[in-house]
């Protein structure tokens, strides 16, 4: 382990940021830990159906606010993404070229999960598992993939992007928001703010990439003037409080992003670019950037696989018998969501498994037939570029 770890920390440039590595690796983590915390799956008379705490529970909403973290990784995304074009530019590298070699590394994991997902709902069919369940399953791995044809479609208009102030997308969001919720007019335009929503937060990190953003004033003002708006369209606008979907609820603030979500998300920017220094003075420790960047290497698979990880654990408890409590059972009181804690190093075991098999898929192969993604080798990105950003 020591000598890991000092191979990670002779490997990475001086002037790298790592605080970059870190808030991605942060984002991942929180909605790893939201979805883990707020999807439950119910047994009902051997059917399993999807339920949540927040739909029993609504005290716990503010569960939402901590862990729904989407917008810090289109900020670092967008930062990325500039950083990334610049540089091929630079170097005469056309833009079909850049677009195919990102979305390469983007969807090259996403097809292994499906063919592995393919193969189970095959299986699953032949041993006689009812369509409800299936259902609840494959919803359950399919809902994260939204958000990559999102990222996909703003690394494609990156070029744009550099050139965008992000209060035109914000704008963009208002008024959608003005017609469906105040004028009551066509539905046709509501997905637009699928990709206008984060577009913001994109747009910030690429103005991040081009010298901007760097006072604390502006991240105090992104993190309290999005605290305050968001406050203000939930506690007098009519907006659901919940940052995510909830069962039942008729308005889903993601479904497609409102401007609660996205002044919401500016606060999360704010915060980020204020712990800048904070995380890299922790970051100096070798020890910490060595499982900063370790995390950063199997990113996109933990992203992938852990909704699967969860489920692949509630299904294989289900031989143990009855129900049991925060796993099975309806997401109904307090103690459920203690036991739901209690389970979560199960999850991260189960998750751990998972990118120990799948983990390769997420880098290739280098042309000379060797493994991609050793640590040496992944840790020389340019600096302020997250290891291996998909």
């Amino acid at each position: 382990m020591r000598e890991l770890i000092r191979r990670i920390e002779s490997a990475t440039p001086p002037d790298r940021d790592r605080a970059v590595d870190a808030l991605r690796a942060l984002a991942i983590l929180g909605v790893v830990l939201g979805h883990w915390l707020v999807t439950a799956l119910v047994t009902d008379s051997g059917v399993l159906r999807g339920d949540s705490p927040l739909h029993h529970l609504p005290e716990f909403t503010l569960v939402s606010w901590a862990f729904q973290t989407l917008a810090v990784f289109f900020l670092v995304g967008g930062l990325v993404g500039a950083k990334s074009y610049a540089r091929a530019r630079a170097r005469g590298v056309r833009y079909r070229q850049w677009l195919g070699a990102r979305l390469m590394r983007l969807f090259r994991p996403v097809a292994v999960l499906l063919a592995v997902w393919t193969l189970a709902v095959v299986v699953m069919l032949a041993a006689g598992v009812d369509d409800m369940t299936l259902y609840t399953l494959c919803k359950r791995m399919l809902s994260p993939l939204w958000f990559l044809v999102v990222f996909a479609v703003l690394t494609a208009v990156t070029p744009l992007v550099a050139k965008l102030h992000p209060l035109w997308p914000l704008a963009v969001v208002l008024l959608v928001d003005l017609n469906r919720f105040v004028l009551h007019g066509p539905d046709w335009l509501d997905p637009a703010n699928v990709v206008a929503g984060w577009l913001v937060p994109y747009c910030l990190g690429a103005a991040w990439s081009g010298g901007r953003l760097q006072s604390r004033a502006t991240g105090w003002t992104l993190l309290l003037g999005g605290a305050a708006v968001t406050a203000g369209l939930v506690l007098w606008g009519g907006y659901p409080a919940s940052m995510v979907g909830v069962p039942g609820q008729k308005v889903s603030n993601l479904d497609p992003p409102t401007l609660a979500v996205v002044t919401f998300g500016l606060a999360q920017c704010g915060a980020a670019l204020l712990l800048l220094g904070p995380l890299r003075r922790v970051l100096a420790r070798p020890v910490v950037w060595a499982a900063v960047a370790l995390a950063n290497l199997s990113g996109m698979t933990v992203f992938l696989w852990h909704q699967t990880s969860m489920m692949a654990v509630t299904a294989l408890a289900l031989f143990a018998g009855d129900p049991l409590l925060g796993l099975h059972t309806p997401p109904t009181g307090v103690d459920w969501v203690l036991a739901r804690f209690a389970w979560l190093p199960v999850f991260a075991a189960a998750l751990l498994l998972c990118c120990a098999a799948f983990r390769r898929y997420e880098h290739g192969r280098r042309r000379d037939g060797g493994p991609r993604g050793r640590v040496v080798r992944q840790n020389r990105p340019a600096p302020s570029q997250p290891v291996r950003h998909a």
